[in-house]
C-alpha cells in the first residue's frame, strides 16, 4: 500500500524530510528501497538524492522465490529499471486503497498546508500552528523537525494575516 500511496501523493511529499530519515538508517535493504522509489519516481528531481544507492548490486525483494515469481509473472514495472528487483503481482496496487489527494487535503492539515503552500518545512508548521496557535517559535520548529528561522517567519506571517485565531476556531 506504500507503494501505491507514493505514486498518488509523491509530489506533496516534504522531499529534504524524507531524505534525511532515509540517509539516517543503517539498513542497506531499506535505503535500496527508496532508490528503487526515486528511481520509479525519477520525474521528480526532489527525490534524486535517494537513488545514490540505485548503482549497486540489485537486490531482491524477496528473500526467497523472487527468481520463481520473477519467471512466473515477470517484474514490477514501477521497479524494472531500479536498483530493487520486484517480481509482478506481489506489490498489490489499487489506487482505490488510499484516499484521493482531495480527501486526504481535507482530513490532513498538514497535507492540506502542503498543497496551499507546497511541500516544505513552513507547510508543516503551518499545519502545527493551526493545531496550537501558541507555540513558540522554537517549539514550533522542533515539532515540524525544522529551523527556528523558518518557525519564526512562519510566527510572523500568522500574527500578520491573523490566521492563527480564524482557523483555530472553525
Amino acid at each position: 500500500m506504500l507503494v501505491t500511496w507514493l505514486g498518488v501523493h509523491a509530489p506533496w511529499i516534504n522531499a529534504d524530510r524524507l531524505i534525511r530519515a532515509v540517509e539516517a538508517q543503517g539498513s542497506t535493504r531499506v535505503r535500496v528501497f527508496w532508490a528503487a522509489v526515486a528511481t520509479w519516481l525519477h520525474t521528480d528531481r526532489r527525490l534524486a538524492k535517494l537513488a545514490t544507492d540505485a548503482d549497486a548490486p540489485r537486490v531482491d525483494l524477496l528473500r526467497v522465490g523472487t527468481a520463481f515469481q520473477t519467471k512466473r509473472h515477470g517484474e514490477d514495472a514501477r521497479f524494472s529499471a531500479g536498483p530493487l528487483r520486484v517480481p509482478a503481482n506481489v506489490l498489490r496496487d489499487r489506487a482505490e486503497d488510499v484516499l484521493g489527494p482531495n480527501d486526504l487535503a481535507r482530513r490532513h492539515s498538514t497535507y492540506r498546508w502542503r498543497v496551499i503552500i507546497g511541500p516544505s518545512y513552513g507547510a508543516d508548521m503551518w499545519a502545527a500552528l493551526e493545531a496550537e496557535p501558541d507555540l513558540p517559535a522554537a517549539e514550533l520548529a522542533r515539532r515540524a523537525y525544522g529551523s527556528f528561522a523558518t518557525a519564526w517567519q512562519v510566527k510572523r506571517d500568522a500574527r500578520i494575516v491573523g490566521k492563527t485565531s480564524a482557523t483555530t476556531r472553525r
